[in-house]
């Protein structure tokens, strides 16, 4: 593959996302580009009828067995057949702005210090209407974002693969998407990028969009919602190995601290809460009672008619 960018495209039987996948590649303004779809699982003929309907001229299909995939493998398996400069995941499902390969292979070409570079995103919400699937309604991923931080993406992954465009040549320094894991692969390997460098951010209008279907199931639903308890227990794993790293290179003291830190704050927390129930709960004891007795000379008045009424 001689293109400048290679494209991986990550599908497992959702034709209907794979065919609107490649029709929003095919609209990209940038064409020096090539394709590599990985179907994960899927049905090997529907996936080559669909690429072969598409008419696309650089492209490439890998099937993977059902069983023998996932995430990490599908993306592995697609930037290893590639040997293009950048490197770019675009799921089935995700889309961009015609302009997302020419800006950022651009700012790449003029930034040859960075690693990658991000775009500022949507999310786009669709429901299913029918046979299809609508966007219901659209909301900034990290509005106001003007810049990758590492102090940020310890705290939370702020980049999806839809929005990121990286050099492919990275991987020889800081490893491929882990195999280990079941989610959070991107946030590990950006996590990777910042320690050797930098990845810059394009600011302005929304490059990349992030569909998302809450109420989906089965294979249409999204991962951050069908993987859930996935991403709770690979977030703790990605941390927990890096603090094994730390601990193994520095020693477990300030750990230990930190830890004790977190262990008074969160009973300081908890006294507080304590004090702030207790004092509400008499609070609304003492306006319960000044409501009653705000009210005893009306109830005196009927007690004393109803006593006139039983003796008549």
């Amino acid at each position: 593959m001689s293109a400048r960018v290679g494209i991986v495209v990550r599908t497992r039987h959702r034709p209907g996302f794979l065919r609107r996948a490649l029709a929003d590649i095919a609209a990209q303004t940038f064409v020096e580009y090539g394709v590599v779809i990985v179907n994960d699982g899927g049905d090997p003929a529907e996936v080559d009828g669909i690429v072969a309907e598409a008419g696309l001229a650089d492209v490439r299909v890998r099937h993977i067995a059902a069983g023998e995939g996932g995430r990490c493998v599908a993306a592995n398996v697609g930037v290893r057949a590639l040997d293009t400069e950048y490197v770019v995941l675009h799921d089935d499902d995700d889309r961009w702005h015609p302009e997302f390969l020419a800006r950022t292979s651009a700012w790449l070409h003029e930034n040859p210090e960075a690693l990658a570079v991000a775009v500022p995103t949507e999310i786009v919400y669709e429901e299913q209407r029918g046979a299809s699937w609508i966007e219901v309604g659209r909301a900034p991923f990290w509005a106001g974002m003007q810049r990758i931080s590492l102090t940020d993406m310890l705290s939370v992954n702020r980049a999806v693969p839809i929005s990121v465009l990286y050099r492919r040549a990275v991987h020889a320094e800081v490893g491929w998407y882990d195999e280990t894991l079941d989610a959070v692969e991107d946030w590990d390997l950006y996590l990777r990028f910042l320690r050797r460098g930098d990845i810059g951010f394009l600011p302005g209008e929304a490059l990349a969009f992030w569909t998302q279907r809450p109420d989906a199931t089965g294979l249409d639903a999204n991962s951050m919602f069908a993987l859930t308890a996935e991403h709770a227990v690979d977030d703790a794993r990605v941390r927990d190995r890096a603090l094994t790293e730390w601990v193994r290179r520095e020693g477990d003291g300030l750990p230990l601290y930190l830890a004790s830190l977190q262990a008074e704050l969160i009973a300081h927390i908890d006294r507080r809460l304590t004090e702030a129930n207790e004092r509400l709960r008499d609070e609304i004891r003492d306006d319960v009672r000044r409501e009653i007795d705000g009210h005893q000379p009306l109830l005196s008045r009927l007690r004393r008619l109803r006593r006139s009424f039983l003796r008549a």
